[in-house]
Formats: structure tokens, C-alpha cells, sequence
């Protein structure tokens, strides 16, 4: 879940929202309250950081093989979304980093070009388990600058439609399959809404598993290829967000009130919802959820006017170490272990996620039988548009996310509020 965004060496943002690559979780950090508690690591050992307790329990065994053959003790700390980036931020102020944790395209430019993570150039070109064309293009580029490497990637997520079969069958509505289109999709929205229950659930935040994918499908783009320009204003970007506060004002989709209080995905574990669009990071949310488990599944998004415009927003989480770690050489081996073939094919085994390693995620698929999970692998064969970002996306995408709550609310148009997010964001990116 992609919650408000505290950049580095910068102010803090303010937006709530839901982002690719990783659920926020509420646990704390092990060992610890604050940000103080991951500070850098001690001889023979390693701090580890990361923001999902979902994907905790699958990660630890894979760090635990790698302890018994490295003999370093390594522990993985969560901390939830707003907590992490604060984490970090002190801990770049502080000089005291963790020692392996996670990076983000919302922020990876800054930690890059301000020298704060471990330059792994040299050891993946002398490693024989690391081959940077193994890995999916997109998330290898994310993770370099000036001609050098800063992180592993660690996964790959793609983007699918889940659905209340339960409610599908009450309502006597056919399951969503690859050929709905999105008027499909609205038209089913709207028979499956009734005083229990919505068509559709969809907030301000869910950019990535929502108005993004129909924004690209319907001919729209949300930033220009040199980040220089937004494309907010763009007529089918218009269309592709028109798209959801069109079923927000028919009823069929919840409004900002009920998403702001309770999130789509909670709708949907409740039953308070018919649909939700989610990122595959999201697995162990519903895999561990007894109603989810019992009553969802999961199809390919839909398309606009043909399946060559169905559309995936897809990003990378990236393993990265701190330049001023203490124990640098474990940490680069940890990583490379994590992003090894034999490290991304068992944390697609363990359910973790899929895996950024070309080929290693059929196991994903495998690890639960409740679920289609294979649609999220069909949706790597759609069209694959990299997570819209720039040096300082979470400048301009909370104040997208902000902006839209009015076009949820019907107190602008969307084709004003999507102009003024055009207008504000070309002035934040002439800024960087």
C-alpha cells in the first residue's frame, strides 16, 4: 500500500495512497519503536529493512540459508510504509542506514545521485551468480545512474482484477474472463451493485492498480518518456479516470468517505464489494484472509477497444545496501544470494511475490491453489508500461492524489481537475 511518501533529505508529503511493489503493514519494527532501531549493524551482522509483513515470513527462511552458509546473522525488520521512509531519511541524515533494505522508484533517483547506497557495479560484474540481463529491463534501469548499478531487483508485479465469485453467482453475473472490455467491466459494475453491496472499489491513491492501467489502455500517458511533461490533460487521459468518477456518481463504485475510511481491498475481504483492482503484491493480504480465501478470484484486467491495448502498470522493488555499512562485503553477498536464480526462484516458491529473475515466477502460480494467480503472469504478456516516476514523483503524485479527491467527489469536473494536475505537475517537473 502506498501511504504518504517522506522523501529523502526533503520535507515530508502528506498524500495517502496505494503503491506498486509491497503492502504497507502496521507491525512495528522488530526490536524496536522508531527509526533509531535499525541503525547500521554490528560486526557479523546485518540489519534488513523492509515495509511488508506479508512478505516477512517467506523472505526470513531464504535469509536464514543464506545465514548458515555465510555464518552472519542476518534479521529482517518491518516498518510499516510512513515509518520506513522517515527510518531512512534519518538514517541518511544520521549516517546510520540499515545495512540491506528496499528501494523504490518513487525515491531511488535521490538515495542514487546523493551517493547513499552501495555502488554494486564492480561486484556484479565479478559475480557469476548476478547477470543484469536476466532481470526485466525496466526495473534493472530504475536501479542505475550515471552508468552504475545500486540495486538488485528483487521482484516484478503486475496488475489484475479481483472478484467476489459469491456475489457474481447471487447476482447472476457471468465471471470476468479476457475478453470484457472496460464498458464490460463498468457495465457488470453496475449490476452488481445493490444496497449490500458495491460494483467496484476504487481510491484517489490507487494509481497504479487502477486509473494508470486505464489512463495507458485508453491512449493516455501520465508523464512524457524524458519526464518532462505531464500528460494529465492528455483527452484519453482524461477518459481514463473519467472512467471510475463516472461509476462513483452512477452508485456502482463507493464514495471518497467509505474508501478513505476503509480501503478497497478491505471492501472486498468483507464482502462490501463486488471488485478491486490489485497489484500481486497483494497476495498474502487475501491468501491470509479465511473470507478472501473462500469467496475471490482473479482475472486479467480488461481492455478498451481490442486485447492489444490491454494494459499492466508494472514496477520493481530493488535490493540496495547503504555505501557506509559496516559489513559491506555481507551485505553484497546477502544480496546477491536474494537475487540469484536459486534465491528468486524459492521466494517465488514461499509465495513472497513474483520474482524479477526471468522465468523463476511459474512457482509463484503454484504456491496457492485458492487462487487464478496465473492471471498475473497472463498479464506479463500485456502491455507493459513502467510505474510513471521522475527524480521527484512524490511531488506531483500527491498532489494528484489530493486533487482527485474533488473528481471523486463531483465538486470539480474531471476534465478541470485532471488540467490543474497537469499544470501543477509540468511546474514541479521543470523544478527537478
Amino acid at each position: 500500500m502506498k501511504k504518504k511518501v517522506i522523501a529523502i533529505l526533503l520535507s515530508a508529503v502528506t498524500a495517502l495512497s496505494m503503491i506498486g511493489c509491497g503492502g504497507g503493514s502496521d507491525a512495528p519494527a522488530a526490536g524496536g519503536d522508531g527509526a533509531e532501531s535499525l541503525g547500521g549493524s554490528v560486526e557479523g551482522e546485518l540489519s534488513i529493512a523492509i515495509w511488508d509483513e506479508g512478505q516477512r515470513p517467506g523472505l526470513q527462511k531464504i535469509v536464514d540459508e543464506w545465514s548458515e552458509q555465510s555464518g552472519v546473522k542476518a534479521t529482517i525488520q518491518v516498518v510499516d510504509w510512513n515509518n520506513y521512509w522517515t527510518l531512512l531519511e534519518a538514517g541518511a541524515t544520521g549516517g546510520e542506514l540499515p545495512d540491506v533494505f528496499w528501494m523504490h522508484s518513487n525515491v531511488a533517483q535521490k538515495y542514487m545521485e546523493n551517493d547513499l547506497l552501495l555502488d554494486l557495479t564492480d561486484k556484479i560484474a565479478e559475480s557469476d551468480k548476478i547477470d543484469m540481463s536476466n532481470y526485466y529491463e525496466g526495473i534493472v534501469n530504475l536501479y542505475q545512474s550515471n552508468g552504475k548499478q545500486y540495486a538488485v531487483p528483487k521482484d516484478i508485479d503486475t496488475i489484475a482484477l479481483w472478484y467476489n465469485k459469491t456475489i457474481f453467482d447471487e447476482m447472476g453475473v457471468a465471471y470476468p474472463d479476457d475478453t470484457w472490455t472496460w464498458d464490460d467491466f463498468a457495465d457488470a459494475a453496475a449490476k452488481l451493485t445493490n444496497d449490500e453491496h458495491w460494483g467496484f472499489a476504487l481510491a484517489p491513491g490507487n494509481n497504479q492498480e487502477g486509473y494508470y492501467n486505464t489512463i495507458y489502455s485508453m491512449g493516455g500517458y501520465v508523464i512524457s518518456d524524458d519526464k518532462k511533461t505531464s500528460g494529465m490533460d492528455d483527452p484519453n487521459s482524461i477518459k481514463g479516470v473519467k472512467l471510475f468518477t463516472d461509476m462513483i456518481a452512477a452508485g456502482s463504485c463507493p464514495d471518497l468517505a467509505t474508501v478513505s475510511e476503509t480501503d478497497p481491498n478491505e471492501l472486498l475481504c468483507a464482502g462490501k464489494t463486488a471488485m478491486a483492482i490489485n497489484g500481486s503484491w497483494m497476495l498474502a493480504g487475501y491468501r491470509d484472509n479465511e473470507y478472501a480465501a473462500a469467496n475471490c478470484d482473479i482475472a486479467v484486467l480488461p481492455y478498451t477497444k481490442d486485447p492489444s491495448d490491454r494494459v499492466s502498470i508494472y514496477n520493481g522493488l530493488g535490493w540496495a545496501a547503504s555505501a557506509n555499512g559496516k559489513n559491506t562485503d555481507a551485505a553484497w553477498s546477502l544480496i546477491e544470494y536474494l537475487g540469484s536464480k536459486e534465491g528468486q526462484t524459492k521466494q517465488a516458491e514461499n509465495g513472497v511475490t513474483m520474482s524479477a529473475y526471468i522465468g523463476t515466477s511459474d512457482a509463484w502460480v503454484n504456491s496457492v491453489d485458492c487462487f487464478n494467480l496465473q492471471a498475473y503472469m497472463d498479464m506479463l504478456d500485456a502491455e507493459l508500461v513502467f510505474r510513471p516516476y521522475s527524480r521527484d514523483t512524490t511531488v506531483w503524485e500527491d498532489m494528484m492524489i489530493e486533487k482527485l479527491q474533488d473528481a471523486w467527489t463531483g465538486a470539480t469536473p474531471v476534465e478541470d481537475v485532471c488540467k490543474e494536475i497537469a499544470e501543477e505537475m509540468n511546474a514541479a517537473l521543470a523544478e527537478e
